[in-house]
């Protein structure tokens, strides 16, 4: 370990000698079970450009369930990843945005009803930041609760990692701008993610050994939802992203331009691949080439329905996840009908085609039979690729953390200025 975290700071110590450490550059990096992806990007205005992109393939013992197993091996990919980057748009950037994900990050929205003492005095700033306070402990408190329960009572050290505001009444009332109104009764609705601190702490420490400033950790989900809703302030957005990487498939839904919550299972691509693997009795590598090849004129047709059943009992389970997740969004009347995939796990044709020609959303709050579709980059809302390598669906999680990045940038920069939502994210530290 100490081999490969030596040879990653000798490579970084080279790379940031003599870099104009200019604060319009931010790099999102996607940490995934498979690969590590990075993106450079430039901040124009409320408007992002890519301009270097990198790429590495990670060992099967680095990562596990989504978090870091193996500090010194992600660090050495990571390396790998930004050299490419770095090299492709002739930059070196040392601020970033790390994502995270695994079953126990833990995102939900949490709604507080606050009745004020004196119903005819204007609602301030500082009444509001208290409000919104008492909200995030009560989130942090059943984040707790549920780790615990699901660790058999073990106490966990967390972290809040995004926040986000969903929605403010006043009387029963919504209003944008809660500042100046009176009323007896304030209901604030706060999206939150928290993860375990051992898990904050890999990341930190992976960004700490690559030399970069880490501007925030953020819920892959959440920011997959950044990345879709981009800066649109008219709301209205309501859709089910789901993102299936190698060790998670993540989930977030957002109704009306918020998110309404996150779910994380264990379940991805590399979850198909072991099932071909033990099903058919050939080493990984092999597992994963059929897994790639089905539905292309490479694949073996003598193993055809061996592997399509392999990958049929593990869909299976993948879709009684996916149940589960959305059977807990009990605070919404329906869900919504478009589902929006990404992550390479996605790439799954078989597992598309369950989604669409199954029925098993029936039992689920649908009003019709949902869509499912491939969220592709171009659509994307305020951010344009200038390297024309950012091609499909695997890069839509990093794009988010860019999204994410920049929100981070703005709100510091902004310092006591701006609209009231703006002063209300920088308070919640998105």
């Amino acid at each position: 370990m100490l081999k490969k975290l030596k040879a990653a700071a000798q490579s970084v110590k080279s790379r940031r000698n003599g870099q104009d450490p200019n604060s319009q550059f931010v790099v999102a990096l996607d940490i995934g079970t498979e690969f590590v992806k990075v993106l450079i990007g430039k901040i124009n205005g409320d408007s992002i450009e890519i301009i270097g992109v990198g790429k590495t393939h990670q060992e099967l013992t680095d990562m596990q369930a989504g978090a870091i197993a193996d500090i010194a091996g992600v660090v050495n990919n990571c390396d790998q990843a930004l050299l490419k980057a770095e090299k492709s748009a002739n930059v070196s950037v040392r601020s970033a945005v790390i994502g995270i994900a695994g079953e126990l990050v833990k995102g939900t929205t949490t709604a507080v009803k606050a009745n004020r003492k004196n119903k005819n005095k204007e609602l301030d700033y500082q009444e509001l930041e208290r409000i919104i306070g008492l909200v995030q402990n009560r989130a942090e408190e059943r984040a707790k609760q549920q780790l615990a329960w699901e660790l058999g009572g073990k106490d966990v050290e967390i972290r809040m990692v995004n926040s986000a505001l969903v929605s403010i009444d006043i009387d029963g009332y919504t209003v944008t701008n809660p500042l100046g109104f009176q009323g007896k009764e304030v209901r604030v609705q706060l999206y939150t993610a928290f993860a375990p601190q051992i898990h904050i702490g890999a990341l930190e420490r992976t960004a700490q050994e690559l030399d970069l400033d880490l501007l925030a950790v953020a819920a892959e989900p959440f920011a997959v939802a950044r990345s879709v809703v981009g800066n649109a302030t008219s709301g209205g957005m309501s859709a089910i992203l789901m993102d299936v990487g190698g060790g998670t498939t993540d989930i977030a839904v957002v109704h009306d331009g918020g998110v309404q919550g996150t779910k994380m299972f264990g379940i991805g691509g590399r979850a198909f691949t072991r099932a071909i693997e033990r099903d058919i009795s050939v080493s990984f590598l092999q597992a994963e080439e059929l897994k790639l090849a089905i539905g292309t004129s490479k694949f073996p047709h003598v193993k055809k329905a061996d592997v399509e059943a392999a990958l049929t009992k593990t869909l299976d389970v993948w879709l009684s996840g996916v149940q589960l997740a959305l059977s807990e969004f009990t605070k919404l009347d329906h869900l919504p009908h478009r589902i929006l995939l990404c992550g390479g796990g996605s790439s799954l044709d078989m597992l598309v085609d369950r989604l669409e020609s199954s029925n098993w959303y029936t039992e689920l709050p649908f009003t019709r039979k949902p869509t499912v579709q491939h969220i592709q980059p171009s659509e994307v809302a305020d951010i344009v690729d200038k390297t024309s390598a950012v091609t499909d669906h695997t890069f839509i999680t990093a794009m988010g953390l860019l999204r994410v990045g920049v929100d981070t940038i703005q709100q510091g920069a902004n310092g006591n200025t701006g609209s009231i939502k703006e002063r209300i994210d920088r308070m919640l530290r998105i």
